[in-house]
């Protein structure tokens, strides 16, 4: 059977899940994750994984945060007066809003301290900081 090598376009089945057990994502119902392995489309840690694997292979992958969606960046989380954030738009813990930068690029943002006066938003990946397990299944080598 032929084996993954770094360059070749394999379709996978994947479940996603923290230490605790959380599944956060899974193609599960949906069309195989689709992509070219070493070209950097995904994390490094599962990226890393696939090589050697041959169609109707499975494993579980244990990913460091490092490997993954990389360590909570302090720099990422600004506050922000409360007076300059609109009236309108609900701010609550967890609330994830869209701030653009001085050049007009969109960076997803979340809430997640506020208090009378400020509100903190992170910029960092939500799964950032997070070690990740994956379940993965190889569908295809294309």
């Amino acid at each position: 059977m032929t084996e993954v090598k770094t360059g070749d376009t394999v379709r996978l089945h994947y479940t996603g899940t923290l230490q605790d057990g959380t599944v956060f994502d899974s193609s599960e119902g949906r069309d195989p994750l689709e992509f070219q392995v070493g070209s950097g489309q995904i994390i490094p840690g599962l990226d890393q994984a696939i090589p050697g694997m041959v169609t109707g292979d499975t494993k579980t992958v244990e990913i460091d945060c490092a490997d993954a969606y990389g360590p909570i960046n302090p720099a990422m989380r600004q506050a922000v007066p409360r007076a300059d954030i609109p009236a309108e738009i609900p701010l609550e813990l967890g609330t994830q809003l869209q701030m653009q930068t001085p050049d007009g690029q969109a960076v997803p943002v979340m809430v997640v301290d506020l208090n009378e006066t400020e509100v903190t938003l992170d910029a960092n990946h939500p799964l950032a900081g997070k070690d990740l397990t994956f379940a993965i299944e190889l569908v295809s080598i294309k």
